[in-house]
């Protein structure tokens, strides 16, 4: 057991869980070099970790609140895994990807928990995931998109952080769930649970219309809800609090994309730091697998899955628009970092 002084003050020290029952966080130690080397904060990619133990939440509350913090939201399979960890570099950020203890956060309030609890756990966990890894660095929490509908309330408990929404359009996006198979399909139904659950979508459909739609079609209600919130708080923000980018732009023009990033977080890179990233694994090697993976490989797993289920996706994108446009949600971002 360590002490909580000692868990609190070392970042590697992860505030792993919001135990709610206690009303504590529970740690565990997680190098920086762990960090690097596993896609999710999860115990599955962790593994049995040397646990510190669990520190009371009034205790975690007591860190300071203006430490550099930047969120990075998304819409799911557009590249945030790699993203975050393009933008993890030793004095100048480090990225966490999907932390635990913030999922623990939405379950509570999905659990009824009284919302001002509930922003007082939120408050609680990202102080402490704010912890600054080495001098001037900036912490970059790449949320998993269960969080996204708590996205306000994190950005309003932290106002000094910058946030981006990354995204794949809607087509590519399909493709990713269509080329994943029967447990992604799965997966998109179990999200746009979540989000029902929590009044997160607001798109003119009537609930039992959910139940007669097909997988790519619940995917595509899923996207457009996150399109639509994420419109809405940005122009309730402005551009210096929330932008957003098209994870195909970003995979073309990498070095671009990650200089833009960077800046809008306030992180510096120089132009050569941004070209050297974008040449480096974060974009040659799978954000899962680790294996080799370049942008053209990318596409021509696209490609062919596209061939594929080209007929099926491309009457979800048609019916997807109609119902984009009578809900007045915008299929581009807002205030995008690369323009077309």
């Amino acid at each position: 057991m360590t002490f909580a002084a000692d868990l609190l003050a070392d970042p590697e020290w992860l505030a792993h869980r919001f135990v709610e029952s206690d009303d504590t966080f529970r740690f565990v130690h997680v190098p920086r070099s762990v960090h690097a080397g596993v896609p999710f904060l999860t115990d599955q990619y962790l593994g049995e970790r040397q646990t510190g133990g669990d520190v009371p939440a009034r205790e975690c509350l007591a860190l300071r609140a203006d430490a550099r913090l930047g969120y990075l939201f998304h819409s799911a399979f557009c590249g945030s895994t790699m993203l975050v960890r393009a933008l993890d570099r030793i004095g100048a950020a480090m990225g966490l990807s999907e932390p635990l203890v913030l999922n623990d956060v939405v379950g509570f309030r999905r659990r009824g928990a009284d919302p001002r609890a509930v922003a007082r756990a939120a408050d609680a966990a990202t102080r402490l995931l704010a912890r600054p890894f080495g001098p001037g660095e900036m912490v970059v929490v790449k949320p998993s998109n269960l969080i996204n509908p708590l996205a306000e309330l994190l950005l309003a408990l932290r106002p000094q952080a910058p946030a981006l929404f990354l995204y794949a359009p809607l087509e590519t996006f399909l493709i990713s769930v269509a080329r994943k198979g029967l447990g992604c399909r799965l997966w998109v139904r179990e999200l746009l649970e979540g989000y029902l659950q929590e009044g997160f979508v607001d798109l003119g459909l009537a609930m039992e219309d959910y139940f007669r739609q097909s997988d790519l079609q619940v995917a595509a209600v899923g996207w457009l809800a996150q399109h639509r919130h994420f419109a809405r708080l940005a122009q309730k923000l402005g551009p210096e609090r929330l932008r957003s980018l098209d994870a195909d732009r970003m995979t073309d023009r990498p070095a671009e994309a990650i200089a833009a990033v960077a800046s809008h977080f306030g992180i510096r890179f120089s132009t050569k730091e941004a070209e050297e990233i974008a040449k480096g694994p974060a974009f040659s090697r799978h954000s899962k697998s680790g294996a080799a993976f370049t942008p053209e490989d990318r596409r021509s797993e696209y490609a062919i899955a596209r061939s594929a289920h080209g007929e099926e996706i491309a009457m979800v994108l048609e019916w997807a628009a109609a119902v984009a446009d009578g809900a007045g949600v915008a299929m581009e971002g807002p205030f995008p970092l690369l323009q077309a």
